[in-house]
């Protein structure tokens, strides 16, 4: 790794160190969405921060394991919020979302930290499991919203939006080598857990 690159790498990790320990608490379920439809749907996720963590998180870990995970742990996160919704919809309760939530960040951030190499199945399934609990938490909003189909289809592309952004951060590593891909991914799983850790102890 060149002196040029470890630079930049220092400057990436001090910004993110930085925006980690400016960021508030999670506000993502406090929001009212009395009124809500299409535009408010999108802005809502942005004002959380264990939803936009965990969002770039699903970008950046799909970026670092690459192939065809770089679209289908974004699809699969999408698809299985969708359903987490619907049973927050149809009444059927889910045991500790907010600590499913925010347990989502911490266990995303060390999987990119620790490099692990989870087979396709078991990642697909976690992220599944993620998504219920992240679904079914905005899903229980959806019955106060003047538009719930448009405010839901709003909260989803602002979602896509925010595993776009993780994914394209992680695919941009890759202009400064290999390796600076593998550090600058792991360091930012690792600040991602530190602050998935931080929102645990507002819980």
């Amino acid at each position: 790794m060149t002196g040029r690159t470890t630079m930049r790498l220092r400057k990436w990790m001090t910004a993110a160190a930085a925006l980690t320990l400016a960021a508030g608490p999670a506000a993502a379920h406090t929001f009212g969405a009395q009124g809500a439809g299409f535009g408010a749907g999108i802005g809502h996720p942005l004002g959380g921060l264990d939803h936009v963590l965990a969002m770039v998180a699903i970008g950046l870990w799909a970026a670092q394991r690459g192939g065809a995970d770089l679209w289908r742990l974004p699809l699969a996160f999408m698809g299985a919020m969708v359903i987490g919704a619907g049973l927050a919809l149809a009444g059927v309760a889910l045991p500790l979302v907010e600590f499913g939530i925010v347990g989502s960040v911490v266990l995303l951030g060390l999987f990119m930290a620790l490099g692990t190499r989870l087979a396709s199945g078991a990642a697909y399934g976690l992220v599944a499991l993620f998504a219920l609990f992240h679904g079914h938490g905005h899903g229980s909003e959806l019955p106060l919203a003047a538009a719930p189909v448009l405010y839901g289809l709003g909260f989803l592309v602002a979602t896509g939006a925010l595993h776009a952004m993780g994914l394209g951060a992680g695919l941009a590593t890759k202009r400064f080598g290999p390796m600076a891909m593998a550090y600058g991914l792991r360091a930012a799983g690792a600040l991602i857990a530190l602050a998935g850790m931080g929102l645990l102890t507002q819980i």
